[in-house]
Order: structure tokens, then sequence, then C-alpha cells
């Protein structure tokens, strides 16, 4: 099977060291791709966001599967286009994508088709988010409407905080015209990926995301400073309450629209007092989840892939290992604001021989040295017995990594730990 990949971050690094393991593939092709990514695949400049060229592409390499990782192709129709040419995606249509494309979309769908979520209203003037949010009070959550790169939402803890979070909106342009102001859900946070083929849904093993950048979760919401997998607090009991009253309602809410939802459906979820509700959905596998998940994925994943796209997922299984394992996101000084590019990196090799899997999330060769690129620069995974052994190696490999202003937080996993 030919394969091309859409992506170069963390996540898109994670799926090629899966997709490479499969005896179907053939030829690899990623679009930008990535140092880490090339060690798979052969990594093509094209932009993501040219529909035309990245089909074209497609054609001419006789593509089989295209497996797309972030979300911006997936809302910009990527696969509508793919599809009318003939040619299979991994990954959801245009319709379809509104789910994280649009927060009042999904929040609307979920209101109309009693899926849990928390209440909230939708504005488009600011004024009047503000005094519904004076009349609720704080702490409250107030999102952007669209694409912010995981970076449009506040969770503010007062007032003041709540009332410049509605001004902040302005600085995502369009994806900030219309907010949704919501109410603030107070449990632990998870998240369940499941893979889908319209009809079918395999949901993976869940997994935590830590938001916040600074330790303690505090300070501001990022794209996510590290995961682990499985995640405690997802028992039995709560899997199968977010499989029959979430991802399944939500797959049969969309086809209720008149759209068939392919790929990967992402439910965030907040646990409390035992019950599951949505915190968002995404259209994708998310990041930094997806450095946790697959390698603990015994299956095939491009096989998978391919039934999805497919729509033969029915007689399709997942066998998981019983490790756990622990992503650690190396990050750039200042992230999620502004930090310096283009500090080289060292220590990755003796990483490596320590047992860890190092996800590039931004990264690039310049001068035939490696150096950063982007706010979230590496993902440090390491699998073990038990989580408690993931977490001290996982640590040792992030020790002996260097470049300037480095960050990371130092409590990943730790509620799971207590």
């Amino acid at each position: 099977m030919n394969v091309l990949l859409i992506g170069g971050g963390g996540r898109e690094h994670a799926l090629a060291w899966k997709i490479s393991q499969s005896p179907l593939l053939e030829k690899f092709f990623a679009i930008p791709g990535s140092p880490g990514i090339a060690d798979f695949a052969e990594c093509v400049e094209i932009s993501i966001a040219d529909n035309a060229a990245l089909v074209n592409f497609a054609k001419e390499k006789n593509i089989n599967l295209v497996v797309i990782g972030p979300e911006a192709p997936l809302v910009n129709g990527l696969v509508d286009e793919l599809n009318a040419a003939g040619i299979k995606a991994f990954g959801c249509t245009k319709d379809a994508a509104q789910i994280e494309g649009s927060k009042i979309f999904a929040k609307r769908l979920m209101k109309k088709y009693h899926i849990p979520t928390a209440e909230f209203e939708v504005f488009d003037n600011p004024e009047a988010a503000k005094n519904y949010i004076k009349a609720k009070g704080a702490p409250i959550v107030i999102k952007a409407d669209g694409l912010a790169a995981g970076k449009g939402v506040i969770v503010a803890q007062n007032l003041d905080e709540a009332l410049n979070a509605v001004d902040e909106m302005k600085t995502f342009g369009a994806a900030g015209s219309k907010i949704v102001v919501e109410e603030f859900m107070d449990g632990e946070e998870a998240s369940v990926l499941a893979l889908t083929d319209g009809e079918k849904i395999l949901p993976l093993i869940a997994a935590q995301d830590h938001k916040r950048v600074f330790d303690g979760d505090k300070g501001l919401n990022t794209g996510g400073m590290g995961a682990y997998a499985p995640a405690p607090i997802v028992d039995d009991k709560i899997a199968a309450q977010v499989e029959e009253k979430i991802l399944k309602p939500t797959i049969a809410a969309l086809k209720a629209e008149g759209i068939t939802y392919r790929g990967c459906l992402y439910a965030g979820l907040m646990i409390v007092d035992g019950t599951a509700k949505v915190v968002e959905f995404n259209c994708r596998f998310g990041d930094p989840e997806t450095q946790v998940v697959l390698p603990l994925m015994e299956s095939d994943l491009l096989e998978l892939m391919y039934a999805c796209a497919d729509g033969t997922l029915s007689d399709k299984k997942i066998s998981w290992s019983k490790s756990s394992a622990v992503c650690v996101i190396m990050a750039s000084g200042g992230y999620p604001k502004s930090y310096k590019k283009n500090l080289p990196i060292d220590g990755i090799t003796k990483a490596k021989s320590l047992g860890a899997t190092i996800f590039h999330a931004g990264t690039k060769i310049l001068n035939d040295e490696l150096v950063t690129s982007g706010g979230r620069v590496l993902g440090v995974t390491m699998t073990a017995p038990t989580l408690r052994e993931a977490v001290e190696k996982v640590y040792k490999c992030v020790e002996v990594i260097h470049f300037d202003d480095v960050h990371y937080r130092k409590d990943i996993a730790a509620r799971a730990l207590k």
C-alpha cells in the first residue's frame, strides 16, 4: 500500500512511526514531514493548505491511502477533494470537521441530541457576553468558536479574568469573532479517541493530557505539555458510558444531520462524580495523546485506518499492551507566548539508548544540525510495565536532552500516581 501522511508535528511523527511497522506498507510519503518523520517516509515540501497540489501529488504517486494528521486540512475540505478524485483518505469530510472547526456547531449538536456537556450560551457581541458573565459569575469558561491551535479556551477563575478573556478572543481573528461561554465543570479531564467508519466505533484506550504550561496545572493553556495512558480515571464503567452515551450518539447525531463521520473522533471529557461530560470534540488524533496511545497498540494501525476509509471496520478489533506509556513535552522557554527558534538540540541519541522513543514536534535541520523550530519541540515517550516505572524512566531520558531555555513540566502523570 502506498501511503501519504499529511502533517509534520509530534502527532504525525507518532503516526508515521506506527504506520511504518505495518507489513501492508510499500511506499511512504509525508507532506511536509519533519526530521523525525524522515526516518520513515520521503518528506516533500508542499503547503498542506493547497488541496489541489496535494490531490495531484497523491495521483502522481498512486497513493492508496492519505492519512491526515492536523485539523486544518480536514476543516479545509481536503478529504472531500481526495474522495472526488477517487483517492481514499483517513480523516473526516469538511461537514464532519465542523465538530472541531466550530465550537458552536458542536455545542448545538450536543444540545439537540442530548449528549452530556456543559451548559452554554453563544455570543457575537462582546458586551452581551460580558453582561452574561457578570450575571453567572466565575469560575467560567470562554471559548473562541473557530480553530485557534488548541489555545482558544480560557478557564477564568474570577470575574476580571473572565471579562478580559472576552477581549482576548479578538486576538484569534475570525476564530474569535463568535464565542461560547459555558459553565465551569470541576472534575478530572480525560481524552478518549475512537476510530470509526461512520457505522462501527472502536474506542482507543483513554489518555490524560496536561494542558496548562506549568506544574500543578498552572499558567496558560497550551497544545499539551504531556500525557499518559491508560488513564485510570476512565475505568470500565466510565469507558462503557463514554461509548454508549457519547461516542455512538455523536456518530448517530451527525448521521441524522446528513453527515457520515469517518476517521478519528476525539472526545475531550470531564469526569464529574463518576459521570463523563464532553468538554470538546476534535476531528483528529490528539496531540500528545497519540504519542502515548499508539505505543500501547499491538494491532496494525494502517489496516485499521484503511478500514475506516473503506467502510469495512465492522470485522476489526484492537489488541493492547498491558504496559503504561508517558510522554513529556520539551518546549521552548516562553511557550505558549513568544519564544526563540533555531536553538541546537543535543542528547537525543543518549535518550534513545535509555529506551525512549522521541517524537519531533517542532524541529528542523539547519546547516546539518538539528534545531528547534516550534513552541513544543520534542515529545519524549517511554513505556514500562507500570505507570510509576514509565514516569521514572521518561524523566531520566528528558534530563539527558538539552537545548537553551528548555521548559517542561515535572509532574506529568502525578495525579494518577496519587
